[in-house]
């Protein structure tokens, strides 16, 4: 199966939850094997939650029952699962949703902490799923929900390991010993190399009096990332996804381990383009992990004035 984009909408995430009390929350999960473009002219074979890297935002409430299917089409290859962080049971749910080509699966679970958790496919070969695009994010919101913002966005960083150099044209299959070695050929956010922005799917865009949520999942399987937006800071940023602590303020880079979160908030006030990133920098320049952000609005030469 081919497909055009990989890359989830960042915009594509359901509404804040105004209920005030706990309900059954369906999600489904379809694993597709699709090819399509990490870069043009560069293809390889993604494994995906439901055909986009990160998987859906599942959003949930504290008392919430998330009531899943998982689906693995019969023109799949391989089995697949998922692992969620905000289970609580057995592989969080890894053994009990392991389905084979042409199976499909049901799961409960009450979900009883907030928080923004990692979800991921589990199998034996974990570590190849992961890098071949299988995670994604469940928001457990707390009781009282979160403050209000005009813009919410999802991202997720993963590292993608291949036979091929970085650049090189033509089909990219996985390469096991680059995996083991921690050596990628691509460090990506949203699955494809510098795909949000102005120069690809011009998709994350404010004004410049708007307020910005960012959701931020770090798949992995082995780097941690160091989040970091050039020309502002994260106003508040709780940290691991951890909404039940207290948010740090003005942080200007946030380390997120694989298999981890945050949560970020900012606003751009000066119109133009803003870089999200990994600072570590060659991961950007050479391997492709960035997203740009734009802001749109009148001039404030009273807090920067280039002229």
């Amino acid at each position: 199966m081919t497909a055009d984009r990989v890359a989830a909408d960042p915009r594509d995430i359901p509404a804040p939850i105004t209920r005030k009390k706990p309900a059954v929350v369906e999600a489904l999960l379809e694993t597709e094997e699709v090819v399509a473009e990490v870069e043009p002219g560069v293809t390889f074979r993604y494994m995906t939650f439901n055909g986009q890297i990160p998987g859906p935002l599942v959003r949930t409430r504290v008392g919430d029952t998330v009531d899943l299917t998982i689906r693995n089409p019969a023109s799949n290859t391989m089995v697949h699962n998922v692992d969620f962080h905000a289970a609580r049971g057995p592989g969080g749910g890894a053994e009990a949703t392991t389905v084979a080509p042409g199976e499909e699966k049901h799961l409960r679970f009450k979900v009883t902490y907030p928080g923004a958790f990692v979800y991921h496919c589990a199998v034996g070969n974990v570590d190849y799923h992961i890098s071949a695009g299988m995670f994604g994010l469940i928001l457990v919101e707390p009781e009282e929900g979160l403050p209000t913002v005009d813009h919410e966005f999802y991202l997720g960083q993963h590292e993608l390991y291949t036979n091929g150099a970085t650049g090189q044209k033509g089909h990219h299959e996985f390469d096991f010993e680059k995996m083991a070695a921690e050596d990628p050929t691509y460090v990506l956010m949203n699955g494809e190399k510098f795909a949000l922005g102005p120069q690809g799917y011009d998709e994350l865009v404010v004004k410049t009096t708007d307020s910005v949520r960012v959701f931020f999942a770090v798949g992995g399987p082995n780097l941690q990332s160091h989040f970091h937006p050039i020309g502002s800071v994260w106003e508040t940023v709780y940290r691991d996804g951890a909404l039940a602590s207290d948010p740090d303020r003005f942080v200007q880079t946030v380390p997120v381990a694989p298999g981890s979160s945050a949560v970020t908030t900012a606003d751009f006030r000066v119109p133009g383009n803003y870089k999200l990133v990994d600072h570590a920098l060659s991961r950007v320049v050479r391997k492709g992990c960035l997203a740009v952000l734009r802001s749109e609005g009148p001039e404030n030469p009273t807090l920067f004035d280039p002229q």
